[in-house]
């Protein structure tokens, strides 16, 4: 492990950037400087979170703060997805919150806060997937509901600010839980270490997992699910999320969706190292497969009958959290490296849904799919984004989606859970229904005479372009280091960290490789 500058480098560039935003006077108009001090600050975000991912790759584990702050390959792909994810949605938001205030739904001065929290959010989400001391990582994943929660609710409406206020309620006392399993997991470690103190980091309680009272470990990781699993939008801990999703502005949800749910999930990933080490993976690989089949199920059915476009996206997100899980649940190299690919490939077509979600609310003025009818026909390019965004999140081949969806299967079938990868798929075909709704009416119906024609601006279509890029580039051929980082995290959460004692193993998934070392028990 080598320690570097560049964890700080990495957190203080969004927190310099969102101070910097605030510290601007408000103008009668939206300010250039302030959203030449975003476009700054995601740009940094993006450049530093792809040298950590080729760092951590090239150097192996990065370590910063006394050990405080860790970037490994686990901890790398999720910063890969603040960094990319947060940049294209930060670019989308340009387009977006002019509209928004030149139609007067915000001010000049709420025009600065949503970029300043914007980049505060950033900051939170980065701080919880660089923590290695895990009451740290506590207060970086409840300090990402303060953040984000002024962005919920930045319309200043009673609908945009009762789920502002849910969103925070639920989730305060939801991680409130996992602040229990942080403490049972510390107290747990305390009285086993020869130093008492190194019981806070994450590095030397999975290294010394299997000294852990066995009792405590499993209660502690039920808290942790509990705790977390509320973040992640985990059913039935799941019931902030379709409103904040649906009020807060479009980009938000993108990040939302796409980064924060997933951010959750990297910590329950690090207590599942820990937990499946101390007691082995029996007990915490059944309680994520019923909590993943549970979310499939449940979710499956709420999205079809949703007819709020952005409420039908969140509960799409659901059962995406769901097949994460059950990706984790059926464990061993190709399930958990399924699970990591699909946190990625889920992140990026859910951001492309979103922000076209935002060109339909800029066209349409409503989410309603009973009124949003024609896209094809009224905004061409907008349209063609939105049909292929919702096939590759209903698992539509050659899309990125398809190829994790697949993998997991793999994975379930290969690991003897039949019945449960079957039923699974067969709830996943209800998903697909309500995908082809979209499609049939609101992409390709009569489009309403009232609505102009005509596309949005370049600045809104670019990010989603190189959004739909990345979905097809992922579903073709995933990039080399990326299926390197996929299989090191893989083993990674598997051994505990330990290194591999036995050669290497390929495992194919569709026509992608993906690396991962074999598992040794």
């Amino acid at each position: 492990m080598t320690s570097s500058v560049l964890p700080y480098l990495l957190l203080f560039g969004p927190l310099v950037g969102a101070l910097a935003i605030f510290a601007v006077p408000v103008g009668t108009g939206p300010s250039r400087v302030v959203e030449a001090l975003h476009v700054a600050s995601i740009t940094a975000v993006l450049a530093l979170a792809l040298v950590a991912g080729g760092t951590a790759l090239a150097a192996g584990p990065i370590s910063a703060f006394d050990h405080w702050l860790l970037i490994d390959p686990l901890a790398a792909i999720f910063i890969g997805l603040v960094g990319v994810v947060g940049f294209l949605t930060g670019l989308y938001s340009l387009g977006y919150i002019r509209h928004d205030v030149a139609h007067g739904l915000l001010t000049p001065a709420r025009h600065k806060l949503y970029y300043g929290f914007f980049n505060l959010f950033l900051f939170t989400m980065l701080l919880a997937v660089t923590a290695n001391n895990i009451v740290m990582m506590w207060v970086a994943i409840e300090a990402t509901t303060l953040g984000s929660a002024f962005l919920v609710g930045i319309y200043g409406k009673r609908s945009s600010l009762e789920a502002a206020w849910k969103y925070v309620i639920i989730c305060t006392v939801g991680v409130a839980f996992g602040l229990y399993g942080t403490v049972l997991t510390f107290a747990n470690g305390s009285e086993v270490l020869a130093d008492p103190e190194g019981a806070i980091l994450w590095t030397t309680l999975v290294a010394n997992a299997r000294l852990l009272d066995p009792m405590l470990a499993k209660l502690a990781f039920v808290f942790v699910l509990i705790g977390f699993g509320t973040k992640a939008g985990i059913f039935p801990m799941h019931a902030w999320l379709p409103d904040a999703h649906s009020e807060a502005p479009s980009p938000v949800s993108a990040l939302l969706s796409g980064v924060l749910l997933k951010c959750a999930l990297f910590v329950i990933i690090r207590y599942y190292a820990i937990t499946i080490q101390a007691v082995g993976p029996e007990f915490p690989q059944m309680l994520l497969l019923v909590l993943g089949f549970l979310s499939v199920g449940v979710a499956s059915f709420l999205f079809f009958v949703q007819q709020d476009l952005k409420r039908k996206l969140a509960y799409s997100s659901v059962e995406h959290i769901g097949l994460i899980l059950l990706g984790l649940g059926f464990g061993g190299p190709l399930g958990i490296g399924a699970a990591l690919l699909h946190a990625v490939n889920h992140s990026f077509a859910k951001a492309l849904l979103f922000c076209g979600s935002g060109n339909v609310l800029i066209k349409y003025g409503s989410r309603d799919l009973g009124t949003v009818k024609g896209l094809l026909r009224v905004a061409p390019v907008s349209g063609v984004l939105m049909m292929a965004g919702a096939l590759a999140l209903a698992g539509f081949p050659p899309f990125n989606v398809f190829v994790s969806e697949f993998m997991v299967f793999n994975a379930g079938l290969g690991a003897g859970w039949v019945w449960l990868t079957l039923a699974s798929a067969l709830l996943l075909t209800v998903t697909v229904a309500g995908f082809v709704q979209i499609v049939s009416g609101s992409v390709l119906g009569k489009a309403p005479e009232s609505v102009r024609k005509g596309d949005v601006g370049v600045a809104a279509l670019a990010p989603m372009v190189v959004l739909m890029a990345l979905v097809l580039a992922f579903g073709f051929a995933v990039p080399g280091p990326v299926t390197t980082l996929v299989g090191r995290a893989a083993e990674l959460v598997e051994r505990g960290g330990k290194a591999a004692a036995e050669p290497p193993t390929v495992i194919y998934g569709l026509s992608t490789p993906l690396r991962v070392e074999a598992a040794s028990r």
